[in-house]
């Protein structure tokens, strides 16, 4: 089930899941978890649910399996629209289409707003560039950088929304 809002316990589960995830398959260390937490924590502090929107993938008995952000509340955007971030799933929930499920309820949010979604993220992420694939971003730049903690080949995407108004 995907649930849109505050939970208590997202904010260490996204950091959690990140933290995990990042650390054993990219090698990422203290930089990136402390940039997840400050960040996060940072959005959290400055919710709008007017305009934010948290989605959370929840199984029946009440463990997060997965989130994935909308910010369009921050006070200094690179882009205008949607900043797309904290997208991820804990492994129970991959390959199930939790994250599909995830990128739907965001998509809907986007067009029903008749606004643009970006993301940032590097290449290697197969099966997240799949779902974006999938959903209509297009890459719009690619660049060396090490944003989070460690070089990587960073991707900025795009979607504009299905039914603009």
């Amino acid at each position: 089930m995907v649930q849109s809002g505050w939970k208590p316990g997202a904010l260490g589960f996204i950091t959690g899941e990140h933290r995990r995830y990042y650390a054993l398959e990219w090698g990422f260390g203290a930089f990136f978890e402390a940039k997840v937490a400050a960040e996060l924590g940072s959005f959290i502090a400055r919710f709008d649910e007017h305009r934010d929107r948290l989605f959370l993938a929840i199984a029946r008995d009440g463990d997060l399996l997965g989130s994935l952000i909308l910010d369009l509340s921050d006070p200094a955007p690179v882009r205008p629209g949607a900043h797309l971030r904290w997208f991820i799933l804990s492994d129970a929930a991959r390959g199930k289409g939790v994250g599909k499920a995830l990128m739907q309820q965001a998509m809907a949010y986007c067009d029903e707003q008749g606004v643009s979604c970006w993301l940032t993220t590097f290449n290697g992420l197969n099966a997240a560039r799949a779902l974006y694939d999938q959903f209509g971003f297009a890459l719009l730049h690619e660049h060396p950088a090490v944003t989070w903690g460690t070089e990587v080949l960073e991707q900025l995407f795009e979607r504009r929304p299905n039914n603009p108004e």
